[in-house]
């Protein structure tokens, strides 16, 4: 959790620093974590359906 916290802030400070604008910063620093949130998911999804290297 702490390394999604600096993963975003710094995607943040990154486009603040780039833009120079706080309010496009914190809109892509948020849309990053929903996006990352939502890719993690779907990819845990397709990997429990993997079986090979799975002992029974």
């Amino acid at each position: 959790m702490s390394w999604r916290i600096l993963a975003t802030l710094t995607t943040t400070v990154l486009v603040y620093v780039f833009t120079n604008d706080f309010t496009i910063a914190i809109e892509v620093g948020g849309l990053e974590a929903i996006v990352k949130l939502l890719f993690y998911y779907f990819h845990e999804r397709v990997w429990s359906t993997v079986k090979w290297g799975v002992e029974d």
